[in-house]
């Protein structure tokens, strides 16, 4: 199993905190965003959407982190702890994998992409003038959204983590590096404390310092 990532990518962490969780060996080969591997000819052989995460896996190529998500969940995860088998639990999960990549993806994720790495990302040029006010507006809705549902409950869909909180956790958690503070919505903080204690969890740069880089 190869996976084609760029280690801050929050799509890309989804991935590999799944593999982890799962305790599955891969290969792991970096497509450097910043250096803008992503749209080489060697990568777009991979991934013509000139995105990461890829995985490819014998004769499955995937190119979607939501894909890959369901794909090794279904495939690797025998008991189905991470997506489960019936249809209203399935159906409960994938709403929050679409909330991943709807208000996740243009809200906090945006808001990050631009202040700490100064590009517009969701598939615009670099050097595109990106609204960051509009992805604060999105992120923090997006986290009154987490909040209330987060209340009385512990995770987003069943009574386990899934599939869901993985695809929703990474932008989440990084929002600080966005200006789009987490203090307001203390479910979410609570949450994201019980998503960093499960076992086989892995850190990214910027869950504890959301200002790395802009710090220099």
């Amino acid at each position: 199993m190869k996976l084609f990532t760029y280690e801050e990518s929050g799509n890309s962490y989804k991935i590999r905190l799944l593999l982890s969780f799962l305790q599955l060996p891969y290969e792991s080969v970096d497509v450097d965003l910043m250096q803008d591997a992503q749209h080489q000819a060697a990568h777009l052989a991979v991934n013509p959407r000139g995105e990461v995460p890829a995985l490819v896996d014998g004769d499955v190529e995937l190119v979607d982190s939501m894909a890959i998500l369901i794909y090794l969940a279904t495939q690797y995860d025998k008991p189905r702890t991470w997506f489960p088998q019936t249809p209203e639990a399935m159906a409960d999960v994938a709403q929050w994998l679409a909330f991943a990549a709807s208000w996740v993806q243009y809200g906090v994720f945006s808001a990050r992409a631009i202040l700490s790495f100064g590009i517009a990302a969701n598939g615009m040029p670099h050097d595109f003038q990106a609204n960051v006010e509009e992805g604060q507006i999105r992120g923090r809705h997006s986290l009154d959204i987490l909040d209330a549902q987060l209340k009385d409950r512990q995770w987003l869909a069943l009574d386990r983590p899934t599939i869901g909180d993985i695809a929703v956790f990474p932008y989440v958690a990084l929002a600080p590096m966005g200006d789009i503070p987490l203090t307001p919505y203390p479910a979410v903080l609570a949450w994201i404390k019980r998503f960093r204690a499960l076992p086989g969890f892995m850190p990214i740069k910027g869950l504890d310092d959301p200002s790395y880089r802009r710090s220099t």
